[in-house]
């Protein structure tokens, strides 16, 4: 594993959440990253907000992430979050992040 992103050897085998530039928000496990910050999710899924109904999540499995797509990685409290009832949260989608 090469040292690529600021910070991320420590969240290697931790559940993340990665915000992309086009607006999505995937979750997973960190396997690994390299020097560009293209990023490695084992046990990842999209979730999809919406005002309308509860958080859709859409199952993606082992996903890899192109560092030039990410525009946020963030460490994800799993007790925190396990315990939102994502069936009952609305929220507006995200929008695309402009540099």
């Amino acid at each position: 594993m090469a040292t690529g992103g600021p910070g991320l050897e420590s969240l290697v085998d931790q559940q993340i959440s990665v915000i992309t530039n086009d607006g999505r928000n995937i979750v997973g496990v960190l396997k690994g990253f390299d020097q560009a910050t293209n990023i490695i999710l084992d046990e990842s899924h999209e979730r999809v907000f919406s005002t309308r109904e509860g958080v859709q999540q859409l199952v993606l499995g082992l996903y890899i992430i192109r560092g030039d797509n990410i525009s946020v990685v963030g460490e994800l409290d799993e007790e925190l979050d396990s315990s939102l009832d994502l069936s009952q949260l609305r929220a507006h989608p995200l929008k695309p992040v402009i540099h």
